[in-house]
């Protein structure tokens, strides 16, 4: 029965990113084939005034074009931007649709992810990276600094990563299963996180509030040595939930700065699956990285 009612939540998440039905048809194919605009040229220099590269880090069932709002935007501003699709998983259902990605073990999407700075570092002669990633692209990245490689905690001068701006991400995990579905268990391996997992990956599962993923990943603090972090909420978040679970606690020699899209603009109307094509979500994130850019975040 509870198997049955994840696959109904499936069908409401095609019809939610536009995967079927009679509107699919005319919406442009965004199935993370291409770049976004501005991004993945390995050509490019970074400035004096934006000495690291940017990498962006999709979330759960996305993939690179997530960011066809803010990676231009980072362009415009002298930045050396990258992204890329991590995660694919076609042992799930969701896994096998076009364009789906981040349903794999968030493990292996770590080593994805430090896989590609390397060759972001590699092609642009630089030894550090900023990352900026939605949902559960900051549990990646997160993995990445803790477990990958990302930074260090003995030596925080040599850590990869030296900001990292998240967007609604999922790093104390949700009370649903991504899709408001009540889920119980923190194990991949009973028969009801088994059908999620069969149905919508292996990261769904991971992402539930206490699963051992996430315990393991927390066990050591919120925070790594030597990072400034950026957390971006909205209070109209229906996928990290609670919102504020997303939030970071700073431990020894970090920064964090936790923000609420609310409080920086009162009545922003943004979701989840908005927060990286927000202006409002865009300028916060180009302040993080800028603490000098002069951009105005509120437009009203």
């Amino acid at each position: 029965m509870r198997a049955s009612a994840v696959l109904l939540a499936v069908l409401a998440l095609c019809t939610t990113v536009g995967i079927g039905g009679p509107s699919a048809a005319a919406a442009p194919v965004l199935d993370g084939s291409a770049p976004p605009p501005g991004a993945n040229d390995w050509r490019c220099r970074p400035s004096t005034a934006h000495p690291d590269p940017v990498v962006l880090v999709h979330g759960t069932w996305g993939n690179q074009d997530n960011w066809n709002k803010l990676a231009p935007a980072l362009k415009a501003q002298g930045y050396c931007v990258y992204a890329l699709n991590y995660g694919r998983d076609t042992a799930s259902l969701l896994g096998k649709m076009p364009g789906i990605y981040g349903t794999g073990d968030i493990g292996r999407s770590a080593v994805e992810l430090a896989n590609f700075i390397g060759k972001v570092r590699a092609a642009t002669s630089s030894a550090h990276v900023d990352l900026v990633a939605h949902s559960q692209g900051g549990v990646v990245a997160r993995q990445y600094l803790r477990f990958g490689g990302g930074a260090d905690a003995a030596d925080p001068q040599r850590n990869v990563v030296r900001k990292l701006v998240t967007l609604g991400a999922t790093n104390h995990g949700s009370t649903s299963v991504l899709l408001g579905y009540p889920l119980d268990t923190a194990s991949a391996a009973g028969p009801v996180a088994g059908a999620v997992t069969g149905v919508l990956g292996v990261s769904a599962v991971q992402q539930i509030t206490g699963s051992k993923f996430l315990t393991h990943l927390n066990a050591g603090g919120d925070t790594v040595p030597g990072v400034d972090y950026t957390v971006i909420a909205t209070r109209m978040d229906d996928t990290t939930v609670p919102p504020e679970s997303t939030f970071l606690r700073a431990g020894p020699r970090a920064v964090v700065d936790n923000i609420w899209l609310q409080t920086v603009c009162a009545g922003a109307d943004v979701t989840h699956v908005g927060l990286p094509r927000s202006p409002i979500a865009i300028q916060l994130v180009l302040r993080a990285l800028d603490p000098s850019y002069k951009g105005r975040v509120c437009r009203r």
